[in-house]
C-alpha cells in the first residue's frame, strides 16, 4: 500500500472514530460576500475524497448552535462571525456519518486563512483550503464535490429561499 493509501485509510478510520456511528447536530454558516459563499474543502469525506461544505461544526453539551459557529468559522477560517437568523435544516445520512445540520446566515471580518481543526492531529487535518467561491465554481465542478444544498438552488442568493429542511431521501 502506497504512503498516500495508508494515510487516506488512517485519516478514514479517524472520521469514523471521531464523527461517525452516532447522530451529531451541527451548526453551519451561510456566509455571501460579493456575489461569492465561503466554503470549507474538507478531505476524506464523499464520494471524491473531499467535499466543499459551508464552515460549522458539532454542537458540544454545554454550547449553543450560535457559540458553535462563531467558534467553528474562527477554527476553520480565521475571521470573526456574527451570527443572524437560521435558514434552514439539512440531515445528512452517509454511513458512517449522519449530522442533522442548522444552517444560519452569517457575516465576517478579519483577514482569510486555512485554520486548524483541533479534533484531528496535525498529521491527518482535513481541511484542505478555505475560500470564498463563485457560482460559476461550483457549476463547473462535480456537483458531487459540493454540499448537496447547491442542487436545489439555481443561483447562490438562491440558499436564502431555502427556508425549510431539506430531505435527505430526496437525494
Amino acid at each position: 500500500m502506497s504512503a498516500k493509501a495508508e494515510k487516506d485509510k488512517i485519516l478514514q478510520e479517524i472520521i469514523t472514530n471521531t464523527y461517525g456511528n452516532r447522530v451529531r447536530l451541527r451548526s453551519c454558516g451561510i456566509c455571501i460576500v460579493d456575489n461569492s459563499i465561503l466554503l470549507v474543502k474538507h478531505k476524506g469525506i464523499g464520494s471524491l475524497g473531499y467535499l466543499w461544505s459551508p464552515p460549522g461544526g458539532g454542537v458540544e453539551f454545554g454550547e449553543s448552535v450560535t457559540e458553535v459557529l462563531k467558534r467553528e468559522i474562527q477554527e476553520e477560517s480565521g475571521l470573526e462571525a456574527k451570527v443572524g437568523k437560521l435558514l434552514f435544516v439539512d440531515e445528512f445520512i452517509k454511513p458512517p456519518l449522519h449530522a442533522v445540520e442548522f444552517f444560519f446566515e452569517v457575516t465576517v471580518e478579519g483577514t482569510l486563512e486555512k485554520g486548524f481543526d483541533p479534533e484531528v492531529s496535525a498529521d491527518y487535518q482535513m481541511i484542505e483550503e478555505v475560500k470564498f467561491v463563485t457560482w460559476e465554481e461550483i457549476k463547473a465542478g462535480p456537483p458531487q464535490a459540493f454540499h448537496r444544498m447547491f442542487e436545489r438552488v439555481t443561483h447562490l442568493e438562491g440558499i436564502f429561499e431555502l427556508t425549510h429542511a431539506l430531505n435527505n431521501s430526496t437525494f
